[in-house]
């Protein structure tokens, strides 16, 4: 059994990357398919990825890393792949009906009955942000940062680094994808592979809150 303590002890935020040390493509895959399988509330998948692995795809993720930002470009550029996850502008019915046609072709419901109370919650539950609380942007980013979080581990777990960045031009990055058109903004960029020899965060000792701090025992 993996020691999960150990890993998140060694993990640490990447600040440079070996651009000659690339990820095998069965490790990629594994990622993707982290992503794709991590949990959100009432299964809403607001969520899609955006992954670079070549010269030409991850100059295009750079452009957003300029001015303010430009010290994010090198991460970016000399990473082995790029992953940016994406969240929806809004939560329409018609991404609601898609989750439940999935779930009906992946047999969870076991009759027309059961179909149509998962529906009705489904609704229910999205009406609630959409209409009453008005946060509906805000969950769904809630959400897609569950997928960052899986990301992150699973990416220690495989011994890659990886650099969560929401240091970026959100706008630029959003046309450059083509984004909007498809009904979704840019939420996080995240460089991955193999730390380079100039990556000075490797070395520091990782430091959190304390236990006492972070805590209360009910």
């Amino acid at each position: 059994m993996p020691d999960i303590l150990s890993i998140a002890r060694a993990r640490h935020t990447a600040k440079a990357y070996d651009p000659a040390r690339k990820i095998a493509a069965p490790l990629i895959e594994q990622l993707r398919e982290l992503v794709r399988l991590a949990p959100s509330s009432i299964n809403s998948q607001p969520w899609h990825f955006a992954v670079a692995s070549t010269d030409e795809g991850k100059a295009r993720i750079a452009k957003a890393a300029h001015g303010l930002h430009a010290y994010n470009a090198p991460k970016i550029l000399n990473a082995s792949h790029v992953f940016v996850l994406c969240t929806r502008h809004t939560l329409t019915d018609a991404h609601l009906e898609a989750i439940v046609e999935q779930e009906a072709r992946d047999g969870r419901y076991p009759d027309a009955q059961a179909r149509q109370i998962r529906r009705e919650s489904l609704l229910g539950y999205a009406d609630l942000h959409r209409y009453t609380r008005r946060d509906a942007q805000a969950w769904m980013e809630k959400q897609t940062y569950i997928a960052l979080g899986f990301l992150l581990l699973g990416a220690a777990a495989l011994e890659l680094d990886a650099t969560p960045i929401e240091g970026f031009d959100h706008a630029v990055l959003n046309r450059e994808l083509g984004l909007p058109a498809k009904g979704f903004t840019a939420t996080t960029i995240v460089p991955l592979g193999y730390r380079g020899a100039d990556d000075f965060n490797a070395s520091l000792p990782k430091s959190r809150l304390s236990a006492q701090v972070l805590f209360s025992d009910l």
